[in-house]
Formats: C-alpha cells, structure tokens, sequence
C-alpha cells in the first residue's frame, strides 16, 4: 500500500514540476511576443526589436507576477508618446498568452 502512495505521490510531483516548466516557457514565450508586439508601436525594427523584446523578457524577473512586464511597457509607451490604454496593453498579454502556451504545447 505504501509503495502505491509513493508512486502516486512521485507522479503528481512529476506532473506539478512539468506544468511549471510549462507554464514558465510560455511566459517567457508570450514576454517576447509581447516586447516584438510593443517594439514595432516603438518603431523599433530588426535587431532594435528583438533586443526590445530580451528587454520585456528580462523585466519578468524583477518580481513575481505579470506587473513588473507591464510597468515596463507602460514606460515605455509613456516615454515615447505611444498611446495605448492599460485594458489594451494587458488584453495584449492575456491574449499573447494563450498563442504562446498554444506554441509550447505544439513543440514549436
């Protein structure tokens, strides 16, 4: 019986800690996505908006939570004059976030 328990248990940590590699790679996934996104309302282009979007990406670790990649684009959109409203910025992620979990499950 206890053999049935530790097997049960080792399998629900196995899944939780794949689900989090998950969860992390699409985050991470939908932080690019977001940076190209906001760098091409910067008018960044080329190698300028890809290293916008390391940029966004790299913001993500300043805290837990999605707040510290949106403090930076809403700076930066500040900074630049770019008008896009909060709601439009954040529709922008939950939306990049559902193509970039969609991109991780399908191996791309």
């Amino acid at each position: 019986m206890t053999s049935g328990m530790d097997d049960r248990k080792d399998a629900f940590e196995k899944k939780f800690a794949h689900d989090e590699e998950l969860r992390f790679k699409a985050t991470a996934r939908r932080n690019k996505l977001l940076g190209l996104w906001a760098a091409q309302k910067l008018g960044r282009i080329g190698a300028d908006a890809d290293a916008y979007a390391k940029e966004v990406v790299m913001a993500d670790f300043q805290e837990a939570g999605d707040d510290d990649v949106f403090r930076k684009v809403r700076k930066d959109f500040d900074a630049a004059g770019v008008t896009e409203s909060d709601h439009q910025i954040r529709r922008t992620m939950d939306e990049l976030m559902g193509q970039a979990a969609s991109e991780i499950q399908k191996g791309a």
